[in-house]
């Protein structure tokens, strides 16, 4: 009798976990959807030679261009130059996208604005709509989760920003399982240790994988508005210190988080890859449709 009435408890219990994991999943995945509605008139289309069936351009032939890559058509009205009839890139690639779900991402520095998770995980959950809309394959280096295309990835991927979480401070990006040549994607604060993220950037480019890096920060950590005695601790709280005179580290701070930017934007430029700062305050619109054209300049 014992385990009979224990057994609705336990389904109760069981049930109750369930719809605690999954609260978050349509509302997440709706706001990153309305997003990506936000900027799809503006997204292009994946402006790039190659195997497709839609025409993009006229080139003038060069050495190695076979015969028949030649639009004789074209080509016949002008007197002494050769046209290709180029199509637009239509195949479909792997995006793998490295999202920081450390704890110095639980910050927000006002009621009304996100976190920087939230913010970042929102991004990136509509990045992942607009790509697979357009038919590429979009992977998770988090979870080890290979890129895929099609809605049942997508829903892979909101169940993965909706309930990971990271219990160290600042997490450490692992680009190890991206296929060679596809794109990638970073999205932190990158408030910790440089020395990996520079370690996984170079070698990301080593393996030619190029991308796009989304710094996103809480407009105090910009502003630094602390005065007199202040208490500064981590999120995951590993680290703590206490100042009678706050105002006077501000100079330092903002001289410090110039540097860190002006670092990844020069390591970013060195590999190719293209850098951005976006503030949980800002337009998350904007840094969803820099991101897309990132990744389409950058291929």
């Amino acid at each position: 009798m014992s385990q009979t009435g224990a057994q609705p408890t336990a389904y109760a219990g069981l049930r109750r976990d369930a719809e605690a994991l999954a609260a978050p999943l349509p509302p997440l995945l709706a706001s990153a959807e309305h997003l990506a509605a936000s900027v799809m008139p503006g997204a292009h289309g994946r402006r790039r030679v190659g195997q497709g069936d839609e025409f993009w351009q006229y080139r003038p032939s060069h050495a190695g261009d076979e015969a028949r890559m030649v639009d004789w058509r074209r080509s016949a009205r002008s007197d002494d130059a050769l046209f290709v009839r180029e199509k637009e890139w239509q195949a479909a690639q792997s995006v793998m996208l490295w999202l920081d779900m450390g704890q110095s991402m639980q910050f927000s520095s006002a009621k009304e604005l996100p976190t920087k998770a939230a913010e970042a995980r929102r991004i990136a959950l509509a990045l992942s709509v607009l790509l697979i809309r357009a038919g590429e394959r979009v992977g998770l280096t988090n979870l080890g989760m290979p890129p895929r295309a099609g809605q049942v990835q997508l829903m892979r991927l909101t169940t993965a920003f909706a309930t990971q979480q990271d219990e160290a401070d600042y997490a450490v990006p692992d680009l190890r399982a991206a296929p060679f040549r596809s794109r990638a994607v970073f999205v932190s604060d990158f408030m910790g240790d440089l020395e990996p993220v520079e370690r996984a950037l170079t070698g990301a480019a080593d393996r030619g994988i190029d991308g796009a890096v989304l710094q996103v920060l809480d407009p105090q950590e910009e502003a630094f508005p602390f005065d007199g005695r202040t208490i500064f601790q981590s999120m995951g709280g590993t680290l703590k210190h206490e100042t009678l005179k706050a105002g006077d580290l501000r100079d330092r701070y903002l001289e410090r988080l110039a540097a860190r930017k002006d670092a990844l934007r020069r390591l970013t430029r060195t590999i190719g890859w293209q850098f951005h700062t976006h503030h949980t305050g800002g337009s998350a619109s904007a840094a969803l449709l820099w991101l897309y054209t990132a990744l389409e300049r950058g291929h």
